[in-house]
């Protein structure tokens, strides 16, 4: 039976430390396997969910072995396998799955640009167009479909996870109408709609993502005669009017970007009207490590960062906005509450 060993000390801290890879792509291939789908709560031995899940016995349990040492998975004394809270996760239909935020940080792309890690910090900027040849986004729609497909479903999860903290949140007594600029697929301004059945909405997004937004909002959807769906680029953009605007985890761009975003919304706003932007912290978060991670990976990506409260405030007084309250949305994301001034 596989062990977990507590408190190691810092000369085996850091040799665990130096193999992350490894740990990120045994949970990578656990989640293409679908191991977490195949076992469910019977527990399994490495033979029978080799044959559920078509490898060999001998190197899957090679592969679980690994993982139970990290909490993924458990082993039982009589050696089958069985899950653990961590490895529901990695099941597609666990309520709360992280299967595609796993696939997500773990694609292929991620490899090549992680040991140029150096290079954007000593030079400040993204690597990864001078390792692919073009940016980011327009690799990914023209050149890796699957793992476009992939940031799609994973931003998908993340979005209807926090859909409903941020509809619980927002006091929109007297509002008609709401704009979700970067919206993804429109789980939150859906979870809106549904909540104030005198509301009107707006999703705003790339051509790419508005075409599979929520089927709620299309049309024959439930909702889709109180929303209004346009394919564009809030960076070049923002032809709608509404009394608020959510701006909601996209402003993690390089700062040119960020700044003519909220611009853009600045621009297109009547006076008095409110801007929600809702981001997760560096400095005010319970997952710090995770957070930390995904800020290298926008710097060596897209030339971005996670922000700050501090950071977060400089830009959108920069861009002209009121800042009035700041509150948790939930213990992963805050939201800034600002006007826009007459």
């Amino acid at each position: 039976m596989t062990t977990v060993e507590q408190s190691p000390p810092p000369s085996s801290q850091l040799r665990e430390l130096v193999f992350g890879a490894a740990r990120a792509a045994a949970v990578r291939a656990a989640a293409r396997l679908g191991v977490a789908d195949a076992l469910d709560d019977v527990p399994m031995s490495a033979e029978e969910l080799a044959a559920a899940v078509k490898t060999q016995p001998g190197t899957l349990r090679r592969l679980l072995r690994a993982l139970v040492c990290q909490g993924v998975f458990t082993e039982r004394p009589d050696g089958t396998f069985a899950h653990t809270e961590m490895s529901r996760l990695l099941r597609e239909d666990d309520p709360n799955s992280l299967r595609y935020i796993a696939l997500w940080c773990t694609e292929p792309w991620t490899w090549n640009v992680w040991p140029k890690l150096d290079e954007a910090v000593r030079d400040g900027g993204n690597v990864f167009q001078k390792v692919y040849g073009k940016e980011f986004f327009p690799y990914l729609n023209d050149d890796a479909p699957e793992s476009a497909h992939v940031f799609n479903r994973a931003m998908t999860t993340s979005s209807s996870q926090s859909a409903k903290d941020v509809a619980k949140l927002l006091d929109l007594r007297g509002v008609t109408s709401v704009a979700d600029i970067g919206g993804g697929q429109g789980h939150v301004v859906a979870s809106l709609l549904e909540k104030h059945p005198a509301l009107h909405g707006t999703l705003l997004d790339l051509p790419g993502v508005v075409e599979n937004a929520d089927p709620r909002l299309r049309e024959g959807g439930a909702l889709a005669g109180r929303v209004r769906i346009v394919a564009g680029d809030c960076r070049e953009d923002i032809p709608v009017q509404a009394d608020v605007y959510i701006i909601k985890n996209i402003l993690e761009w390089d700062d040119e970007s960020t700044r003519r975003a909220l611009a853009n919304v600045r621009a297109a706003a009547r006076p008095g009207a409110r801007v929600v932007v809702i981001e997760n912290l560096v400095d005010d978060t319970p997952s710090m490590r995770f957070t930390t991670a995904m800020d290298l990976l926008l710097l060596l990506n897209v030339g971005g960062a996670k922000h700050t409260r501090q950071s977060m405030v400089d830009r959108l007084t920069a861009a002209g906005l009121v800042i009035g309250e700041i509150r948790p949305v939930n213990p992963y994301l805050h939201a800034f509450e600002c006007t826009v001034p007459g």
